[in-house]
């Protein structure tokens, strides 16, 4: 395994393992501290707590683009013609296929184990980050990271694929800032969620490595920095039993 590999790997699993601990940091439903230790792993007990009460919420905007993409994932094998006609092409913003920027989200071009990563990490960080930042806030930062990560892909890093995973990296990253900056509503100290500095550092080793998920990542830090200077009010409370 090359030293470039080796690198993207230890990204992977460091935004992976970060981006647990900020679901369950960020999370309205976990209560003062996150529901975990501070500075501390996210177990999976934890994160499928979380995610459990997320989607009891009934995050209407995630399941959308669930539903969405499982119907994609089911016309991309019945009719194989249309992972070609959506994905990204080598040249096709020369050629005036810019729509291909919004459309290869819809198509995963890595087959089955791209559709079985993709969708379940789909459900568990949008409903997450739709109790966080709203239906409204978590649709416009997945179309807006995963569409401007493909729109780098296009010009030169990767011309050639398909695939929402750079837009679920921008839900993340989104979620890191807010976990940063509003740390005090959900009853956090900078010691608690200090190192979802990390998403945007894997964020920046990414891009100089022109890998696309490192734009995502970028993409929702920064829509994350706007969304929380404009949210004036508390992040949603629990409903009351």
């Amino acid at each position: 395994m090359s030293p470039h590999e080796i690198g993207l790997y230890a990204s992977a699993a460091v935004v992976v393992g970060v981006g647990m601990r900020t679901l369950v940091l960020v999370s309205p439903t976990t209560g003062s501290g996150g529901g975990g230790s501070a500075g501390g792993g996210a177990g999976p007990g934890e994160v499928l707590a979380v995610v459990r009460a997320a989607l009891a919420r009934r995050p209407w905007g995630t399941i959308t683009l669930f539903a969405v993409m499982a119907v994609m994932a089911v016309v991309q094998y019945a009719v194989p013609a249309a992972v070609n006609d959506l994905m990204r092409q080598p040249g096709a913003l020369s050629n005036g296929q810019w729509w291909r920027a919004g459309t290869a989200l819809l198509v995963q071009s890595s087959g089955i184990t791209q559709i079985a990563l993709n969708l379940p990490a789909l459900l568990v960080v949008g409903a997450v980050a739709e109790s966080a930042l709203g239906r409204w806030r978590t649709l416009a930062v997945f179309l807006t990271s995963g569409v401007l990560a493909h729109v780098v892909s296009l010009a030169d890093w990767s011309p050639r694929g398909g695939g929402d995973s750079v837009a679920i990296c921008g839900l993340l990253g989104a979620l890191a800032v807010t976990c940063l900056l509003r740390g005090n509503a959900l009853g956090l100290t900078f010691k608690d969620s200090w190192y979802a500095l990390i998403v945007p550092a894997a964020g920046l080793f990414l891009c100089l490595v022109h890998n696309n998920h490192g734009a995502g990542l970028l993409a929702g830090c920064l829509l994350g920095l706007a969304i929380t200077a404009r949210m004036r009010t508390r992040l949603p409370q629990p409903a009351a039993a």
